[in-house]
């Protein structure tokens, strides 16, 4: 069993450094070596699932796909992830975060790298939309498993006074691998093939792993010498209904952003007739937007102890923000005169939307984490990121039917829904649980905290 405590608890050795449940010795920053490995992984992984898609007219064209097959490969790539999710955190709070993340960024390297040897368009041959999809399905299965390991590892170094920032920094990784991808990988499937994106993929994963297997170590021992249980008290996060509401919200509000990062790219194309540079910058814009909204979220919320009000704000922005953009589509087909001003305010307003659909994720995973108690991170981060990845199974299979039954206005007023459901789920219960599991500080430091919830 690994160890899940924190850092304050650490034995100091020698010049303030630090040793760790393995016998170890690090220097006291250590922890921000540790952020930035989750950082790398979580980017890498994210330039795949948020990255082909970005590619998705280039994808379409390149593989002779229709816009039903075309949903159908995005989402097979999404249902992996889901798939994989929680067995690979059930895994990380049993072997810990090394061992898995090891294993699952060298076999998403290796998987990416002969996807680029033979799954890739030739002038002799196209592959087979069920061979496209099944192997985007397994790049899912492997890389599911940089979620719910990277998080454990910072919730276990950082302060609790530190986490929301650092769960933020950790989750800006999502859309800075998502705008890299988004600015690089549809140029690159133009002028070179599918062959160069999938081999830049598994390049990043290989890197990312190396960087785990250099410095992602189990974080300090307790101040009594002797690790802490990952056995914590409590409930365990699939009997706690607090943390089911809380993962359900997530996987909500997570459908209209993966509208947004599936689909944009083709909204933008098909319905405002822009170019693969415009796209790839409004798309780069989303992620840019959301990367500052989380580090700013996380440290917001750190200073006030106010996640859940910031969560319910977020949503409540997000469905807003889809209503104007539903309007607008509606209204540029009725107003010939302002068609053109429309179509050109029509990026303006998706980047807005995707970015308040974007900013929470940080702040989201943090409360999580700390309602499920030390030593079942893994599992609760891993049980929300099911939730997150079926919305990307779910969201680029429905979207084809919602376009045949009601066009683009039918697929905005959709993800306008999904966010306004999610609104009242993110609200405290009024009464507590009837058993709770402990968080971070009564695991493992005797330090009180001031909580940022009813309790």
């Amino acid at each position: 069993m690994s160890a899940t405590v924190i850092r304050n608890d650490c034995q100091l050795s020698g010049r303030g450094t630090i040793t760790t449940a393995a016998g170890r010795t690090f220097g006291p920053n250590h922890r921000w070596k540790v952020l930035g490995i989750g950082v790398a992984a979580n980017a890498g992984f994210s330039a795949t699932f948020s990255g082909i898609p970005a590619t998705a007219v280039v994808l379409r064209q390149g593989y002779h796909l229709s816009n039903a097959e075309l949903g159908l490969v995005l989402g097979l790539l999404g249902l992996g992830v889901a798939l994989s999710e929680l067995p690979w955190g059930l895994l990380t709070d049993r072997w810990g975060d090394r061992r898995v993340l090891l294993i699952g960024l060298g076999a998403t390297a290796a998987w990416l790298l002969a996807m680029a040897m033979l799954v890739v368009p030739t002038r002799s041959s196209i592959p087979d939309v069920t061979l496209l999809g099944a192997s985007l399905l397994v790049t899912g299965l492997l890389g599911g498993s940089v979620n719910g390991s990277s998080g454990r590892a910072i919730m276990a170094w950082f302060r609790e006074n530190e986490r929301g920032f650092a769960m933020s920094i950790r989750q800006t990784a999502v859309p800075l691998g998502g705008g890299l991808g988004a600015l690089v990988l549809p140029s690159l499937a133009l002028a070179f093939g599918f062959a160069a994106v999938f081999g830049l993929l598994a390049a990043a994963s290989a890197l990312s792993a190396l960087f785990a297997w250099r410095w992602l170590h189990e974080p300090p021992m307790a101040g009594g010498g002797h690790a802490a249980s990952s056995e914590a008290a409590g409930p365990a996060p699939l009997r706690n209904i607090e943390v089911w509401r809380i993962s359900t919200a997530i996987g909500l509000l997570c459908f209209p952003q993966v509208a947004v990062l599936t689909f944009a790219s083709v909204f933008l194309h098909d319905f405002a007739g822009l170019g693969t540079t415009a796209i790839s910058a409004s798309l780069a814009a989303v992620q840019v937007g959301a990367m500052v909204m989380r580090v700013w979220s996380g440290c917001f919320t750190d200073r006030h102890g106010n996640r859940r009000q910031f969560l319910r704000l977020c949503s409540a922005q997000s469905a807003l923000a889809f209503v104007v953009l539903w309007l607008l589509v509606l209204a540029a087909p009725a107003m010939p005169a302002s068609q053109s001003f429309l179509i050109a305010v029509l990026p303006l307003v998706l980047v807005v939307a995707g970015i308040s659909v974007s900013a929470w994720h940080g702040v989201a995973y943090t409360e999580l984490a700390t309602l499920a108690g030390a030593g079942h991170v893994g599992t609760a981060l891993s049980l929300a990121n099911s939730f997150v990845f079926v919305g990307f199974f779910l969201v680029p299979v429905a979207i084809p039917g919602l376009l045949h039954l009601w066009s683009w206005p039918g697929v905005w007023l959709s993800a306008a829904a999904c966010a306004l459901v999610a609104w009242p789920i993110f609200l405290p219960r009024t009464e507590p649980p009837a058993a709770k599991s402990p968080d971070f500080e009564t695991t493992t430091s005797s330090r009180p905290r001031k909580p940022d919830r009813p309790r």
